[in-house]
């Protein structure tokens, strides 16, 4: 087999091959025939020195090829393979390509059919009843039906021989690991190697395993090594959903690969968004010329110091790139080391949290709590209206309006009542149902939530226009839904102010679904505006606003009700540190976060000032320290008192009544953002109703312009016209703090 390089400028020799010479049965040591290739010789730089070029003319490099016979096998540049993960792994050696039946164990050539959720292979004829033909859809053996309705299982064991395990089950064990050649080369000791980009199985990431994950899913890593060729067992496949869906009889060693995972942030991206297959067809040669006049033609000394290490690794016995890789030698882990297989428990990684760590902790606006007080009433109305409306067959015209001020626990209430619905789910005490949540923030335009919800239905991915028709098609038709799609759908709007369009057709077309016979569909919305219904269109506000559930701002009692339930079990504050804290809060806005985030934030002043204590040794004695109301103080003069806010303290009076005028209008619309004209329409009605002169356009716009120049407020880019659109910078909340207390302009109070 002839082998290709991949230095274009290589001069092909005639193959060799060397004789096979086994010293030691359980363990040989396998050959490689490949083709030789003379060395690369880049350009030199007119830089370097005489005795440098002479030193680097001595040096032995690398050999890249595209394709190498190793062992009998034929690996090449793309291809992906099973690695050893120990050295002294003596099941290695057991590597039987045919799965055997779980009941009989034998092989033979009868059909076998696989379990979708242990996938083990069973015969036919062995099942009880056995089956004549391999049916369709997913299928599962009687142990794991039997394991899922909590029963005790015993597997059969094969008569007077041990269980061999396929290289399969011992990847999805975490025993071998699966690995994309990106690189072939031939080191000077004669050694082939290759670079390898990891696969790991989805126990293996931060998240684990999840439901929707299947069996034979693989997840593609961001991680490279470097490999020996000797630790390489065999062929695998791993492929793309579309070709692995028509896998239907390709052995064994098949597996799905969708998703590409972090390592170092954890996150997840879908392959097919990841548009580099032309660019990677192009840079394979590119980088690997690169790469190799680089190595050959070096002009700086650190290359000249990197090629010294390259020279003195194989002497010492260890490669310089990729200490952690995967390779033969003794005393190494084959694998990803610096990833870790599984993941170690946060007790295990870290050293014991103080009191005041624990209770940062757990005020963090991401830390959800297992119960949420103070908002039973509501709850209970929102699980009244969802079991009232699953429950109804036909679920017609199942509409609820959700409005309140910001953080006062709107969309928190809605997702404890989904959750607590989904444990009566399982306990079948209601119907099963479908749940979809979509802020409106995360889309990039309004008409995005066509194939958002479309996905989330069918999994499939299309343009909003072709959504728009499969969605109307689905909810108008009863005849074309299948048994899965025949499941009421729970569908909930986060910010459903910003879906609002010029025509207003999103809306509508979301908000008329539910009036359809047989769509069963249960909108939800959610917004900061409570007479938003009212300014919309008639057809709209007629669907929307029938049903209604106000949030109101939270008080000093509810505010200390909720801090005191996350810090429950946490000595770390004084009652009256919760209390000064719950009722700043109150008589500003009523917001929950902020009240959180400024008990947070107190508890990290504290932390500081015990721990600047303990340095001090008559200090160091000293019994634990609680956030006092002088630490509470201090976290609301650093929250309240913020650069942005001594600007509008400090602006001039027109940018007052510009700020003001702005916020107004927002709460009026309901809108996040607006337009010069509507805003210097309002500050003209604020300013003829409180006996202050209207200043004229030309001075509005050059007060917009100094307030987004300073970036209180964003402006939209291009010409500076009367539809130019306006939006607050900071929360409204800031504003009102800022202006509200102002001794010029007392009345601009009773606007924020």
């Amino acid at each position: 087999m002839s082998i290709q390089s991949s230095a274009r400028s290589a001069r092909i020799t005639p193959l060799t091959k060397t004789p096979k010479s086994v010293k030691n049965p359980s363990r040989r040591r396998r050959k490689a025939s490949s083709i030789e290739t003379s060395p690369i010789s880049g350009p030199i730089s007119p830089d370097v020195s005489e005795t440098k070029r002479r030193k680097r003319s001595k040096d032995v490099k690398r050999v890249y090829y595209k394709k190498v016979v190793y062992d009998g096998g034929e690996f090449e540049v793309g291809d992906d393979v099973y690695v050893k993960r120990r050295e002294d792994s003596c099941s290695d050696n057991e590597d039987p390509e045919v799965e055997e039946c779980r009941i009989c164990f034998n092989v033979g050539k009868t059909i076998m059919i696989e379990c979708d959720d242990c996938l083990g292979g069973f015969h036919l004829k062995c099942l009880k009843p056995p089956l004549k033909q391999v049916p369709e859809g997913d299928w599962i053996c009687g142990f794991c039906q039997e394991r899922k309705l909590g029963k005790k299982v015993e597997l059969p064991m094969p008569p007077g021989k041990k269980l061999i395990r396929t290289a399969k089950e011992k990847l999805l064990s975490s025993d071998l690991w699966a690995v994309r050649i990106e690189s072939l080369w031939k080191e000077p000791n004669g050694t082939y190697w290759f670079r390898g980009r990891w696969y790991i199985i989805p126990e293996e990431t931060a998240a684990g395993r999840q439901p929707h994950n299947l069996r034979r899913e693989l997840y593609r890593t961001n991680d490279f090594a470097d490999v020996e060729m000797e630790s390489v067992l065999r062929h695998c496949s791993v492929m793309n959903p579309k070709e692995f869906s028509k896998a239907t009889n390709e052995g064994d060693d098949v597996f799905l690969c969708e998703y590409e995972y972090d390592v170092h942030w954890h996150s997840f991206k879908r392959l097919a968004e990841i548009d580099n297959e032309k660019e990677d067809d192009k840079d394979s040669d590119s980088d690997e010329e690169w790469e190799c006049h680089k190595d050959l033609s070096s002009d700086t000394d650190e290359d000249l110091d990197l090629e010294e290490e390259n020279r003195k690794g194989p002497v010492n016995g260890q490669l310089p790139t990729h200490q952690l890789a995967a390779n033969s030698r003794k005393g190494q882990i084959y694998g990803l080391q610096k990833i870790g297989t599984k993941k170690i428990p946060d007790h295990v990684r870290c050293r014991k949290q103080t009191v005041l760590e624990k209770a940062q902790a757990t005020l963090l606006l991401a830390t959800l709590p297992k119960h949420l007080p103070c908002r039973n009433k509501e709850m209970d109305d929102i699980a009244s209206f969802i079991k009232g409306a699953i429950c109804d067959d036909q679920c017609l015209g199942r509409c609820l309006y959700i409005h309140g001020v910001p953080g006062t626990g709107k969309t928190m209430s809605v997702l404890s009542v989904m959750r607590n619905l989904r444990s009566e789910v399982d306990a079948g005490s209601i119907k099963p149902y479908c749940f979809i949540e979509i802020n409106g923030l995360r889309l990039g335009s309004p008409e995005n939530i066509y194939k958002v919800i479309y996905e989330a239905i069918s999994g499939h991915r299309v343009g909003w226009r072709k959504a728009l028709q499969l969605l109307n098609e689905r909810f108008s038709d009863d005849n074309k839904l299948g048994k899965e799609d025949n499941q009421p759908c729970v569908l909930l709007i986060d910010e459903l102010d910003l879906l609002v369009t010029r025509n207003q057709s999103v809306l509508y077309n979301i908000l008329d679904w539910p009036t359809k016979p047989h769509s069963k569909l249960v909108v939800i919305g959610i917004a900061n505006t409570m007479d938003l219904p009212e300014k919309l269109l008639p057809r709209i506000s007629s669907r929307m606003g029938i049903q209604r559930l106000c949030f109101g701002p939270y008080n000093y009692q509810q505010l200390q009700e909720i801090i005191s339930s996350r810090l429950k079990g946490i000595d770390a504050f004084e009652k009256q540190a919760v209390e000064f804290a719950s009722r700043k809060v109150a008589a500003i806005s009523g917001d929950a976060r902020r009240a959180l985030e400024i008990c947070r934030r107190a508890a990290e002043v504290a932390d500081y000032r015990l721990k600047k204590l303990s340095s001090i040794p008559e200090y160091a004695s000293a019994g634990k320290l609680l956030v006092s109301m002088a630490d509470v103080e201090a976290a609301i003069q650093e929250m309240f008192q913020a650069p942005h806010i001594q600007v509008m303290k400090r602006c001039s009076r027109l940018s007052k009544i510009f700020l003001t005028a702005m916020v107004h209008e927002l709460y009026r619309t309901g809108m996040c953002e607006t337009t010069f004209e509507k805003l210097a329409i309002t500050l003209s009605r604020l300013c003829a109703s409180n006996g202050e002169a209207f200043p004229g356009w030309d001075t509005l716009l050059k007060v917009g312009c100094k307030l987004g120049e300073c970036r209180i407020i964003i402006c939209e880019a291009g010409a500076k016209h009367r539809l130019q659109k306006l939006q607050l910078n900071f929360p409204s909340d800031d504003v009102a703090f800022a202006l509200k207390d102002s001794p010029e302009l007392p009345w601009l109070a009773k606007f924020l």
